[in-house]
């Protein structure tokens, strides 16, 4: 068996391993550490499969922000387990229903599953030659594709704007800095003399 086999090997039996651990542990620190675990192995599966940039992108992304929020957000929110557990059971018909049904799709999928003879061809041509697999990706990205990028980066822009406004909560009392009152406040009126005695506090 050759080092390449044993890698695939061992990332893809952690990867399925970390994905089942994930449902059925019943701590959520602990699923949300499996899920970091499980991250990791797809991040080599895709470093196997020549996508370094995707496998990059994957522990930075997901597993240095996304997982990471949710252990600290799992971490310090007060929750019920108990309620959990009790919530768990009473929808458990319906969740294992449609596992099963996710079940026989996979396996209808994987059962007509064929490789073309030219796909590993295609795969080579599709990169220049001389150019690894990042590199060709950015000057796809930032030459053919440049401006279909910038939309995109605007559109999550102005999403993420949207989130914040429509979740941002005036409460009477905290106070909160009011800009235009203090760039328009009158110099006059900002500042008063006392005029203490000697032997007089204020």
């Amino acid at each position: 068996m050759s080092v390449f086999v044993f890698a695939f090997y061992l990332f893809a039996i952690t990867a399925v391993t970390a994905g089942l651990m994930v449902v059925v542990s019943r701590n959520p620190v602990h699923s949300v550490l499996w899920l970091i675990l499980a991250f990791l192995s797809s991040a080599g599966l895709f470093v196997l499969m020549g996508a370094e940039f995707v496998a990059m992108l994957l522990m930075i992304v997901y597993v240095g922000a996304v997982a990471v929020l949710f252990l600290f957000v799992v971490m310090m929110l007060d929750v019920d387990f108990a309620e959990l557990k009790g919530e768990m059971a009473r929808y458990m018909p319906l969740g294992l229903l449609i596992g099963v049904v996710i079940l026989m799709q996979l396996g209808i999928a994987f059962g007509a599953w064929e490789t073309a003879e030219s796909a590993e061809g295609m795969r080579t041509a599709a990169t220049p030659e001389g150019l690894t697999n990042t590199a060709a990706l950015g000057m796809l990205i930032y030459d053919q594709y440049v401006f279909l990028f910038e939309v995109a980066g605007l559109i999550l822009l102005v999403a993420m704007i949207g989130a914040i406004v429509l979740t941002m909560r005036h409460r009477p009392n905290v106070k909160r800095q009011d800009v235009l009152s203090q760039m328009y406040r009158d110099p006059a009126k900002a500042m008063e003399l006392k005029d203490v005695k000697p032997g007089q506090g204020l």
